[in-house]
């Protein structure tokens, strides 16, 4: 049986949270950029938990932005899936299924913009949510009036000019606009780049104070591992259980943060907030956001190339390996704790280091290496860059972890192969892909260079960091160095030197 609206009559409520029907009839007040399990198991988790509890009545409109993929798995299921919340909260097992039922309908940009643009007249139209990925939100000449414009800023602006039409520019008709997309500020530079283009495309005056004055663009801050669907034999098992097929299932931990910046009229248009104590909207979210950044996706960013290099599939695989487990654990504590360039009090980062190993080894989690390294290059300059230089700034020498974890970087980076526009590196005569904007410039780098040259060539690619990494004393050698042991022995060679030598300073 296939999970539908049509067959939740013959789901077993006590096996899993089932929708009531009155949710179908909740009018449409959230557009969302974005089809990914990430907004599905968070923001979109909070909003059908308010539903449940009658606080929020509204539901997603969802517009799928990529070429990638198809809608059919929505379309069958109308838009109903599963979340399968797995893990440990004060020692105690939690395993919790929820049909959502937050997303009314999916739209495909790319041949339904028409029908995108019909839900800006919507009077109940509140809250838009956005997560295009860390490269989404960039600015390219963009033509609001194409249909639809190529970048997502565009695809947001001519959506906000529709509904400036449609409304005759009432203030009144304004919306709370919410990116998720891991970089600092999301929300102010995703404003900035809209207000340029609006510039760009000569849109009127009226519309240009309509759009700064009416609409709230928020910073955001998500924190929630959402692993999907899991591997075929633990999605047999889930699927037994529940008595039905759901080819959209979506396990997530139990851990969950949605940190808006935001005011009373944000907190108010919000109301999903009052229904999970994980939603917080606050003047100011920059705590949360630097110890998630850092103390959590710094780690990933970091190790991530080399726990898939050294045979590690799963983050829950590395932390229960004892090299791994003390590289990771000796990572936070003494080279990214005290990099955060953030005023924080100690305790309050040992409780969220311990919070964070706790969810790596959540047994109910696999949260693969391998997809941690998509977009590497631009995780590596968000997350990780500025920690390496304020560590620079404060004790003004080389962080051995930081080094070793660059080094896998960019031998993870090594393209061996090229099929069309897909770039493939070759590791224990396995090839993978590399699925990273700057897949063809270090194909291209590493053709002809030695593993020196490559790094200083990436060091002094100033555009690259935003920084000139040369200037950092003694961090081209080290990382050559690790580079160079790494080519001829292996990245797992490599960890067993770094802690037999004890060179990890305590």
């Amino acid at each position: 049986m296939k999970l539908s609206r049509y067959t939740l009559k013959n789901i077993a409520a006590d096996v899993v949270a089932l929708p009531n029907t009155e949710t179908f009839h909740l009018p449409e007040r959230v557009l969302q950029f974005g089809t990914g399990r990430l907004l599905r198991g968070l923001p979109d988790y909070f909003i059908d938990k308010a539903n449940r509890e009658g606080i929020f009545n509204g539901r997603i409109v969802v517009v799928k932005t990529t070429s990638k993929g198809d809608l059919a798995a929505f379309e069958k299921q109308d838009s109903l899936y599963t979340i399968c919340e797995r893990g440990i909260d004060n020692g105690e097992k939690i395993e919790n299924n929820i049909v959502s039922s937050s997303i009314s309908r999916v739209l495909n940009a790319n041949s339904e913009w028409e029908h995108v643009l019909k839900c800006a007249h919507n009077q109940h139209l509140s809250v838009i949510i956005s997560n295009t990925t860390e490269i989404g939100i960039r600015q390219i000449n963009d033509y609001v009036h194409q249909y639809p414009p190529i970048s997502f800023p565009g695809k947001l602006l001519s959506f906000l000019y529709e509904r400036y039409n449609a409304f005759g520019g009432s203030r009144e008709s304004g919306l709370v606009i919410i990116p998720t997309e891991l970089i600092p500020d999301n929300g102010k530079k995703l404003e900035a780049i809209v207000l340029e283009l609006a510039y760009l495309n000569g849109l009127e005056d009226e519309f240009m104070e309509w759009l700064e004055e009416s609409n709230y663009f928020c910073n955001s801050l998500v924190d929630r591992i959402v692993t999907g669907m899991p591997e075929e034999s633990t999605r047999k098992l889930i699927e037994d259980e529940l008595e039905y097929t759901d080819d959209l299932l979506t396990v997530t931990e139990i851990y969950r943060l949605w940190a808006i910046e935001g005011d009373d009229h944000v907190r108010k248009i919000l109301s999903f907030c009052n229904a999970d104590e994980g939603v917080v909207i606050e003047n100011n979210i920059e705590l949360h956001r630097e110890l998630k950044l850092r103390l959590l996706n710094g780690t990933h960013t970091f190790f991530c190339g080399a726990a898939f290099l050294a045979g590690y599939e799963t983050v829950r695989d590395s932390v229960e390996s004892d090299i791994m487990s003390s590289l990771i654990i000796d990572l936070m504590n003494h080279e990214i704790s005290p990099s955060i360039p953030y005023k924080i009090d100690g305790r309050v980062k040992n409780l969220f280091i311990s919070k964070i190993l706790d969810r790596f080894r959540n047994p109910h989690i696999s949260h693969y290496w391998r997809n941690i390294t998509f977009n590497y290059t631009s995780k590596m300059k968000t997350r990780c860059i500025p920690l390496l230089l304020n560590y620079y700034k404060i004790y003004n020498s080389v962080p051995t972890l930081f080094a070793f974890g660059f080094s896998a970087y960019l031998f993870f980076m090594k393209a061996t192969k090229r099929k069309e526009n897909e770039f493939f590196g070759e590791y224990n005569n396995e090839d993978y892909l590399i699925d990273d904007e700057m897949a063809s410039y270090y194909y291209d780098l590493w053709q002809t260079n030695s593993p020196g040259i490559v790094v200083r060539q990436v060091f002094e690619n100033i555009n690259l960091w935003d920084a000139d990494l040369i200037l950092l004393p003694e961090f081209e050698n080290v990382v050559t160095d690790y580079l160079n042991l790494i080519c001829e022995n292996g990245i797992a060679y490599t960890m067993e030197n770094i802690l037999s030598k004890e060179i990890i300073k305590k």
